[in-house]
Formats: C-alpha cells, structure tokens, sequence
C-alpha cells in the first residue's frame, strides 16, 4: 500500500483534465505536489483552488514532455523542491484526429513524444530517487485505447498500447528486484474533458465536420467526471492494483475484448451508434 497523506507527488498534465482533479484530491488528503504542465495560467488557477482549501507545500513547473531535456530539469526541480517525492504520475497526454492515411509522420511522432516517450523519460529521470524511498509508486495514464483500438486512433492506440506494454515489463522488472517501487497503469474511459476539443487534425482532413462529429460522439459516449476518475486512481494507488479501469464503459470494453479479441468493434460500433442516437433524442 501506497499512503497519500504525507505523501510528494509530482504530476504531469495537471493543468486540467485528469491531472488537476488528481492535484486537487491529493493536496485535500495531506500531500504535497509538484505539478507540471505547458500552460503556466492554469498551472497557477489550480495552485490557487489548491491554496484556498489547504496549506499543502505546491511547486509549479512549465514543462513540455515532448522535450526530454525539460523533463530531466523538471525531475531535478521537484526532488529538490520536495526531497521525500515518492508518487509520480504521467498523465500528460494529447489526441489527435483523423484515419491513418489522413495524419503524417510528423504528426504522429508529436503524438508519441507526448503520449509515450513523455511517460518513458519521466519515468526514467524519477525512477533512481523513487527507489530510494522506502515506498513509492509509478501511475502511467493509458486509455481503454490502450487495450481496445477503434479506428481513427492509430496514432493514439499505439501509443497508448505502448503505455501498457511498458508499464507492465517495468512492473515485472521491478517485482523480480524486490524494489519499493510500485507501478500501476491506468486505462480511463470516456472522461468529461477537453482532449478530444483540443485534438489536432490530420493533414488529410480539410473540414470541420468530423471534429464536430467527434466532439458531439465523445460528449454522447463520456460519462465520468475527471474527479471520479482520479478518485478511482486514488483508490488504486492505495491498494497497489497493478490494473486500474475507470469507469463501466472501461470495464465492459475490457471484457468484450476478452472474450472476441478479433471482432470486438462490430460490437462496439453498434453500441456507439446506439448510444449516440439516444443522446441527440
């Protein structure tokens, strides 16, 4: 087990979304934060929310994960800002919209640099200092894309299959090495915030209907709060589950993919059609 009060926990992403519901709920329980993010305005609305409700110590850091030099100097910052650090969480993570042959190289590199190598390289640049506390844990941000992969989402898929694939051969590693560091991997479903508003476009789309489309889609289909979210992460950091589903489109996706590995999505389809139906009545 993993205790929160008393805890320093650096969290990337956490201007919004997931990683700010996460820095909110954290600093209510007695931990202290290092929270990182490109955009420094809500960086500093969330210290302040922070700050009215507890007097937790709470670092502010301006960092890009796409850039492993910003993150090296982020590690040093917040280990020195918060000496007994023993949570990381990478959660920064973009989307990006449009069907393989309509996204370049170049677009889903930047994809990748955020949503995988961003995860890989704080990992690496947090992991010596966490195995020296006596006990520490690692949360990497997947998705249910990282276990189902619908399409549209080739970039997004892979790298969040990446996520996985990673997280669980670190865990394993470090299982084998008796280390005091724990590692969970999430795998949200449909979360109520802004990635899918905020998503880039492929190269190949020259209109604004499908973003449309998808936003109104993603709306229909997203039932959890991101406070429910990171309350549910909470509550598997505290019991060290290797595997944490948020939310019952998560864990019905999860079991379809269990039981038709290689039809799930005629299942899927029709369940999102059915569903985007029922919204727009």
């Amino acid at each position: 087990m993993t205790a929160i009060p008393g805890a320093a926990i650096a969290v990337t992403g956490a201007a919004s979304g997931i990683g700010r519901a996460l820095a909110i709920e954290f600093a209510a329980r007695g931990a202290d934060l290092a929270l990182a993010d490109r955009d420094e305005a809500e960086l500093q609305t969330v210290a302040a929310e922070i700050a009215k409700a507890s007097p937790r110590k709470v670092s502010l850091h301006r960092v890009d994960v796409s850039e492993q030099e910003q993150i090296a100097a982020f590690a040093h910052e917040a280990i020195t800002a918060h000496p007994s650090l023993n949570i990381l969480i990478n959660n920064a993570g973009v989307s990006l919209l449009g069907l393989f042959h309509e996204i370049d190289q170049a677009q889903m590199e930047w994809l990748f640099n955020i949503n995988f190598w961003g995860a890989v390289h704080a990992t690496r640049a947090f992991l010596p200092h966490l195995a020296s506390q006596p006990a520490s844990h690692i949360v990497n941000i997947s998705s249910i894309f990282g276990i189902m992969a619908p399409p549209g989402q080739t970039a997004y898929s892979a790298a969040k299959f990446a996520i996985r694939g990673f997280s669980e051969a670190l865990r394993h590693e470090l299982q084998i090495a008796k280390s005091p560091v724990r590692l969970s991997v999430v795998h949200p479903g449909g979360i109520k915030t802004n990635i899918v508003r905020n998503s880039r476009a492929g190269v190949g789309i020259t209109d604004n209907e499908r973003r449309a489309q998808s936003i109104e889609r993603f709306d229909a289909i997203a039932q959890t709060s991101p406070k429910d979210a990171a309350l549910r992460i909470i509550k598997g950091i505290e019991k060290n589950e290797p595997r944490i589903l948020i939310g019952s489109d998560a864990r019905f996706m999860e079991l379809l993919q269990r039981f038709r590995p290689a039809t799930y999505w005629n299942v899927m389809a029709k369940r999102i059609e059915k569903m985007s139906k029922k919204a727009q009545k």
